[in-house]
């Protein structure tokens, strides 16, 4: 076997050796005009001997060279050497894809990228064969490259004496086969996306116009029980919902669904004084009964996990874009859904019947085990005037929650970077005597102390301005802030700098200190001794050397004195 395939691997060759190709290639490639002839000779001796089956990149050598050659001899004019360089460039071009083509045509500008061709010389071609013919000076430029992709490409590549042009074969009729039925894949592939796309919004739809229907002469209530037609509906999209469930997340959260218009919101007679703060938003009553039949029927643990998770990318999505509407409906839907999971889910109501009517506004019931690290994180990672809001219920239902410490420092970088100062994290005695770090906490916390210093005194209503920056300082003391006087126009500078600040670096540095060796630093020969005499002992002594324990290595650190 192994014999019978280097036969087959073997064939004939028009040179003598490997030391006479070697010495074509490099004669071919040099600047000497003498040296280019005698391998066009030896060429034209390998044509005799393939007859036909000359390799194309040896004939397209040869054609280009032999332009180089006549160029610099002189004998023709600027017309005659473009279209010499012509022809060996088209020829060039149509046998060296010529191979790359199957059963159906395909541009040669995609064949010849494939190759590592440069457009513009398939572009060159083109000028030869169908418009004005280039200059002399894109001829020559074009026969340089093509020359030495083809040193690249093929001469470069031939370790023995066959010449194996592997590049002929890098893409055939089976070749573009593939593609062809790839493209066709992709083709359907994306037709059905379209097909389902398009039942899905058919099926919201005729659950919207159904609904409708409900609202002449039926109140409201009417929708948490459906009809027999709407059963069906709801069937039919329960078993979508099994096959396409991300398809049918994302054509929910698109506008005019679960994002209701401004003429949904009128036609439902939804009371706009229903509806909450934008940094604490809740879907209004009767737009969530409204959807709940058909939450309620999709309701599972699979659905209510990819269902926040949808919710979390888009508003991540919508902290670029200015599009407040949206942002609050589906800030409310990810709080609506929260809240169903929560354990701490309050009644309003003393009631027996306001309380069962309360629980059928809830999408679920049952809690369900999220995925709260997950959540965490998509929260955080979609900052916007709610997420303060979400950040809080999200951590008081966590099953393992967090350190109060921790939940607390999260909610305050939450509110300072979303600029929500409003906020209530209810913070103890000692977590109200922070440092202060924004200029909202600092007037926050001087307006306390000047309600106070007026219940004290009425004459406090009076302060001067002067008096109000001392308040300032004395508050800001032991802070590394500091209040400024001077009217400067803050928002021209960037954080970290100050007018009249040089870029360069160096300018932070302290113009003089010095620097000191721990073995140069004054020992205290008398607590030394203090501590011998209060039986403070040093490392033990042992055949292998000191014995150095922990208390050893920090008496050690709490010692030493870098500057």
């Amino acid at each position: 076997m192994k014999k019978s395939s280097l036969e087959r691997r073997r064939h004939v060759v028009a040179w003598i050796n490997k030391a006479e190709w070697d010495q074509v290639m490099d004669y071919l490639y040099s600047k000497d005009p003498a040296l280019q002839r005698f391998a066009l000779q030896r060429v034209s001796a390998w044509r005799g001997r393939y007859a036909h089956s000359t390799p194309v990149a040896v004939d397209c050598t040869a054609d280009l060279v032999r332009c180089q050659v006549l160029d610099r001899s002189g004998q023709l004019d600027g017309d005659d050497l473009v279209l010499l360089y012509g022809a060996a460039l088209v020829r060039f071009v149509n046998l060296i894809t010529e191979k790359q083509q199957g059963r159906k045509a395909r541009p040669l500008r995609r064949l010849a990228g494939k190759l590592n061709i440069p457009e513009w010389v398939v572009d060159l071609r083109h000028d030869f064969t169908h418009r004005k013919l280039p200059t002399l000076k894109w001829c020559r430029k074009g026969c340089e490259v093509v020359l030495e992709w083809l040193q690249q490409e093929y001469w470069s590549r031939q370790l023995g004496g066959g010449a194996d042009e592997d590049w002929e074969s890098q893409s055939n009729g089976e070749d573009e086969d593939a593609d062809l039925k790839r493209q066709e894949n992709e083709l359907v592939t994306r037709q059905k996306e379209v097909e389902a796309y398009k039942a899905a919004r058919d099926f919201l739809i005729s659950y919207e116009n159904e609904q409708y229907k409900c609202l002449d002469g039926i109140q409201e209530d009417k929708w948490l029980s459906p009809f027999a037609d709407m059963s069906w509906l709801l069937g039919e999209i329960k078993q979508f919902s099994l096959d396409s469930s991300d398809l049918l997340v994302d054509v929910l959260l698109e506008d005019g669904f679960l994002v209701p218009t401004a003429e949904q919101l009128e036609t439902l007679g939804c009371d706009l004084s229903e509806i909450s703060s934008p940094s604490e938003p809740r879907i209004p009553r009767i737009f969530l009964r409204f959807w709940l039949p058909l939450l309620k029927m999709l309701n599972s643990s699979s659905f209510i996990h990819l269902f926040l998770e949808k919710l979390f990318m888009e508003l991540k999505v919508l902290t670029n874009e200015q599009k407040d509407h949206r942002m609050f409906y589906i800030s409310a839907w990810a709080s609506e859904v929260v809240l169903c999971n929560s354990n701490r889910f309050e009644y309003r109501f003393e009631r027996k019947m306001q309380k069962k009517a309360q629980m059928k506004d809830r999408i679920f019931v049952n809690r369900i085990q999220l995925r709260w690290q997950q959540l965490l994180t998509a929260c955080l990672d979609a900052p916007c005037i709610c997420t303060p809001h979400l950040l809080q219920l999200i951590l008081d239902d966590m099953d393992h929650p967090l350190p109060q410490e921790t939940q607390q420092k999260l909610l305050q970088l939450c509110s300072i970077y979303t600029q929500t100062s409003d906020m209530d994290f209810s913070l103890s005695k000692e977590q109200k005597h922070q440092p202060i770090y924004t200029l909202e906490s600092l007037h926050e916390k001087q307006h306390s102390q000047l309600r106070r210093s007026s219940e004290r005194s009425e004459s406090s209503n009076d302060m001067k301005w002067a008096d109000i920056l001392s308040e300032q300082a004395k508050l800001l003391r032991g802070s590394p802030w500091q209040v400024c006087s001077d009217k400067v126009l803050w928002k021209n500078y960037p954080l970290g700098k100050v007018p009249g600040q040089s870029d360069d670096p160096s300018c932070l540095m302290t113009e003089t200190y010095s620097m000191m060796m721990v073995s140069d630093q004054p020992v205290d020969l008398e607590g030394s001794r203090r501590q011998n005499a209060q039986g403070v002992s040093g490392p033990a002594r042992t055949a292998e050397g000191l014995l150095w324990n922990q208390s050893d290595v920090n008496r050690l650190k709490s010692g030493l004195k870098l500057f």
